[in-house]
């Protein structure tokens, strides 16, 4: 179950307030290790998600200090100061959840449409969007959003949509709901307690062993197929 949270939090500061583990609006590195940990990510993983507080912390530091935080912590009052270039706009300038841009994101970007059960493509017109993004599609919104001089927010996006795709893909693709809770926060809490709760774990997702169990029975890392509570 989450922590009880101020009512008032934007959706960025719930996005992130599943790191924030005594709730002091503070984030340190090990918070962040331990929370992609909780989440299923390997160690590995874990270690690399500690660039966000090398990238992150500073900007997050201004509301409070010129200086830069010498532990490298994240404010979560201020972590609107932390958007980044390149990104989706969904979230707003002061960090709330823009419904009506991320519902018109997956209506421009969904092409599940054109695609029948048997991976072949058809006329766009005698399928329904199935609500969800596949890889082709998180590359063209990649491509789509990302603005002249910004390489740091190309890098920057390029990482959140991995992440998340790796945290959340069913077969094969990341759903309309999954991601919009991950964008207001819910998920984080969900996947936790189901990974302590539930023998199998979190299902979704794709880690490494996926990747080599899929390349040792079918010769390709492209089969989705569903699994028990996966290291990501």
């Amino acid at each position: 179950m989450s922590a009880v949270l101020p009512a008032n939090l934007t959706a960025l500061q719930l996005h992130v307030a599943f790191w924030d583990v005594n709730n002091d609006s503070i984030i340190t590195p090990q918070e962040i290790y331990h929370g992609f940990r909780a989440l299923g990510f390997s160690i590995l993983f874990s270690i690399g998600g500690l660039l966000i507080p090398l990238f992150f912390s500073y900007p997050t530091t201004l509301a409070h200090s010129w200086f830069p935080d010498p532990f490298f912590r994240i404010y979560t009052d201020s972590i609107h100061k932390a958007k980044h270039g390149s990104d989706t706009g969904i979230y707003d300038s002061d960090g709330h959840l823009r419904h009506l841009l991320f519902d018109e994101m997956f209506a421009k970007m969904d092409t599940s449409a054109m695609v029948e059960e048997d991976g072949s493509f058809c006329n766009g017109t005698t399928t329904e969007k199935k609500g969800s993004l596949g890889i082709g599609d998180l590359f063209r919104l990649h491509k789509r959003n990302r603005v002249a001089a910004d390489p740091a927010g190309w890098s920057f996006a390029a990482m959140e949509w991995w992440t998340a795709w790796l945290l959340l893909q069913r077969d094969g693709r990341v759903w309309k709901e999954d991601l919009r809770a991950v964008y207001d926060g819910t998920l984080f809490w969900r996947i936790r307690d189901e990974r302590e709760k539930s023998t199998e774990g979190w299902t979704q997702g794709y880690g490494y062993r996926d990747w080599a169990g899929m390349l040792w029975r079918n010769g390709t890392w492209k089969t989705w197929e569903g699994g028990g509570d996966k290291q990501l």
